[in-house]
């Protein structure tokens, strides 16, 4: 499919996992991308050669999406195309403390760098990069697509901790806000997976906890799968497509069921 040729994407935090997923999946379909990273180049590069090897023009920007320096730098990259139509926002942080009752493993510090990075880094990016995505509506009558990486934790209250799921909560409700304002030029949604095999969780556990988590989630998820970052990059796209042209305001559990509890 090559639906989306000559559409110009941003995909924050897009070196690794998800956000990589995505953004190959975006250069597939014939979109030129930029991809944003805060510490690793080599990583950000091995994501922009995936997207060039599927013919698309590739921008690669370090950028700390919850500065706005950082959030202007990655619209100025964009700028030399002239439009921006589709921003996904899929940055994130976490601090683990999955016992939510011990109220003190998180501390003041560590809520402020997650809502930071998950709450006003995408603030930031949609501010800088709103000229451009409404120059998209206004070149082509087709309104600009903006799409949030939200979580599961923020629609269940669950996760790696009381901080990233409060943080996701108010994402999603941000997401309502923006829909709503920024429409007909911009259509805002967000997508809540569930467990994905990225870096994500296996940097916060050694290789035999991460194949025990993966195994038990396979196990114990309504549709007995382990989600992967193409599984949620799929469903990514519907939103960014002309498929959701009248979809906006949005969030859209991509998490194998795991929502509705154990499986039987």
């Amino acid at each position: 499919m090559t639906d989306m040729q000559g559409r110009k994407a941003l995909v924050t935090g897009s070196a690794t996992g998800l956000g990589r997923s995505m953004a190959v999946k975006l250069a597939e379909r014939g979109a030129d991308v930029i991809v944003n990273y805060t510490r690793s180049s080599t990583e950000a590069e091995e994501a922009a050669d995936l997207c060039r090897a599927a013919g698309a023009e590739v921008k690669v920007v370090q950028a700390d999406v919850s500065t706005t320096e950082g959030a202007r730098a990655l619209a100025a990259a964009a700028q030399g195309w002239g439009r921006l139509d589709m921003l996904v926002n899929n940055a994130g942080i976490t601090r683990h403390a999955r016992d939510h009752a011990d109220l003190d493993a998180l501390g003041r510090d560590d809520f402020l760098d997650v809502y930071a990075v998950n709450v006003v880094g995408p603030y930031l990016t949609l501010q800088a990069a709103k000229p451009l995505l409404v120059a998209a509506h206004a070149d082509t009558g087709r309104a600009a697509s903006v799409l949030n990486t939200s979580s599961i934790a923020g629609v269940k209250g669950v996760g790696s901790s009381v901080a990233y799921a409060a943080s996701k909560g108010a994402l999603n409700t941000m997401t309502l806000s923006l829909a709503r304002a920024l429409a007909p030029a911009i259509r805002v949604n967000a997508i809540c997976p569930g467990f994905i095999g990225t870096r994500w969780f296996r940097d916060a556990m050694d290789e035999a906890g991460y194949a025990e988590k993966e195994a038990q989630v396979a196990a114990t998820t309504p549709l007995h799968v382990a989600s992967g970052p193409d599984d949620i990059a799929d469903a990514a796209l519907f939103f960014l497509s002309d498929a959701a042209r009248h979809v906006t305001g949005e969030t859209l559990l991509v998490d194998a069921g795991m929502h509705l509890g154990r499986a039987r």
